[in-house]
């Protein structure tokens, strides 16, 4: 009887473990020179083919560098491949005291048109799919508790045509780190029916360390408000445009 208590006793806390864990899909579109409607950057990072050295993945405040090196927050679990040829890096983290795991993606600059509409899906709950992680199974895609765009505004240049579920498993939470990102997906994340935690309303630089205190915020279940302060702080510390400036960048929420 005593054995089967103890055996009890550790499925229940195995089983609590697996429900608490939340996951969390980076859709990263690689800065790219030529095929974006970008203002260029050095050749180096602007290279939409070359994840190493791009501006929003291997440069110092890429996704990649910033999450792998610059915060302790963060551990590097594996890089993963990917059966999508248009993502040319995938990398597993895991939060080093929290039981999160973030997933992000780096896409082909040339390919920005699908990691938008890649994102949109997910938001909407599509395409979801697991990894495998020890005992644990990742739900990632439109499976992920927390999905985030991070590059160039592609909806300034281009028209998305996405069939939308109308049945929804949830309304997922997003983060869409892009210039004026609430004026041009708004309407795509209504028909998602998302949660747009955090988006912008000016031109902005989509570095990590804004994505990497949103999720702080989120991770400690705080509210889009109290997420906004956290991304305009982190702004600020790194473009050092003001306070003000980095709050009147930032916002929560539908507009009104």
């Amino acid at each position: 009887m005593i054995k089967n208590l103890v055996l009890l006793l550790i499925f229940s806390f195995a089983s609590k473990n697996y429900a608490e864990t939340r996951t969390i899909h980076v859709f990263v579109a690689l800065c790219d020179n030529t095929f974006q409607g970008i203002v260029p950057v050095p050749e180096k990072i602007g290279n939409g083919k070359d994840p190493a050295l791009n501006l929003y993945w291997g440069a110092g405040y890429g996704v990649k560098s910033f999450f792998k090196i610059k915060t302790k927050d963060w551990v590097l679990v594996k890089q993963l491949k990917s059966s999508n040829p248009i993502i040319l890096d995938r990398l597993l983290f895991k939060h080093s005291t929290k039981n999160v795991y973030l997933l992000a993606d780096a896409y082909d600059g040339e390919k920005i048109k699908t990691c938008v509409e890649d994102f949109l899906k997910a938001s909407n709950s599509q395409n979801g799919f697991t990894i495998k992680e020890n005992n644990l199974t990742l739900n990632f895609g439109g499976d992920s508790d927390l999905i985030s765009y991070v590059g160039h505004d592609g909806l300034m240049d281009f028209e998305v045509d996405i069939d939308y579920n109308e049945t929804y498993k949830k309304k997922r939470d997003v983060i869409i780190l892009a210039c004026f990102s609430r004026n041009y997906f708004t309407t795509e994340i209504r028909k998602a029916n998302a949660n747009p935690i955090l988006w912008t309303t000016h031109l902005m630089a989509p570095e990590a360390y804004t994505l990497k205190a949103a999720i702080d915020g989120w991770i400690n279940n705080e509210n889009g408000k109290q997420i906004d302060e956290r991304a305009a702080q982190a702004y600020n510390k790194y473009q050092k445009c003001g306070i003000k400036g980095a709050r009147n960048l930032f916002t929560t929420g539908y507009k009104n």
